[in-house]
């Protein structure tokens, strides 16, 4: 497909990856063993999924308008409609990070106050803390690098916040290579266990801002509550 924008039409799998990632999210809040959250336990999960449910019919919408957009104006239409599209999924994003910062300070405190429960629990909050923040941080570097996923395709691309190794391969191997979700996905992990870049290259301060962040989370809950735990099981 030749089409200028032909990259929409095989970048829809993202989208309901991301999606999916939410769900997950979700699903491990539901999990949490301790009293981790603010208020009622059903209350995070419940905020992110009256924010996924329009945000996935609103990405369906969208997905089907681009296969009957013709003119400039139907892709200015879609254009404005998924950039409200994507400052609702910040906000969903930002309510998730809120409420995983909060879950890890009140296991934090529950842990020096000497009542955060069995051993195996603090293991088990805790990993539920780490991959919530693995996958969070993959929306946010999704969300933000070059623009967001709402100008792929429609806008000429904003300037890389992130260096990967395909960008630094001459042209004809790459073949205009655009990073997806899964290529977030496993920046944040790489970022979350070795608390540094590895193969991809922070290149803007707002993505070395979340990376630092994101590297942070990740020590604090490994160090002090999966350690802390382990000595308990000790």
């Amino acid at each position: 497909m030749h089409h200028q924008h032909a990259v929409i039409h095989h970048r829809g799998l993202d989208f309901w990856s991301a999606r999916a990632a939410v769900l997950v999210i979700i699903c491990l809040q539901l999990l949490v063993i301790n009293n981790l959250s603010f208020g009622p336990r059903w209350l995070a999960p419940t905020i992110e999924a009256a924010l996924l449910v329009p945000l996935s019919i609103a990405t369906a919408w969208t997905q089907m308008a681009t296969q009957k957009a013709v003119d400039h104006e139907h892709w200015y239409t879609i254009g404005q409609f998924r950039l409200y599209i994507r400052r609702a999924a910040l906000v969903m994003t930002g309510v998730i990070s809120v409420m995983n910062c909060g879950a890890l300070v009140f296991l934090v405190r529950a842990l020096l106050e000497g009542h955060a429960g069995a051993g195996t629990t603090l293991l088990i909050d805790a990993l539920n803390i780490w991959v919530t923040n693995v996958i969070v941080f993959a929306l946010w570097f999704w969300s933000t690098d070059r623009g967001g996923p709402p100008t792929c395709g429609l806008v000429k691309r904003a300037q890389a916040d992130f260096l990967f190794p395909q960008m630094t391969l001459p042209d004809r191997e790459t073949g205009g290579w655009l990073p997806g979700f899964v290529d977030y996905v496993f920046l944040a992990f790489t970022n979350a266990t070795a608390f540094s870049p590895t193969d991809t290259l922070p290149l803007t301060q707002r993505a070395k801002l979340l990376m630092m962040a994101e590297a942070m989370i990740s020590l604090l809950t490994i160090a002090l509550v999966a350690a802390r735990a382990v000595n308990i099981l000790a």
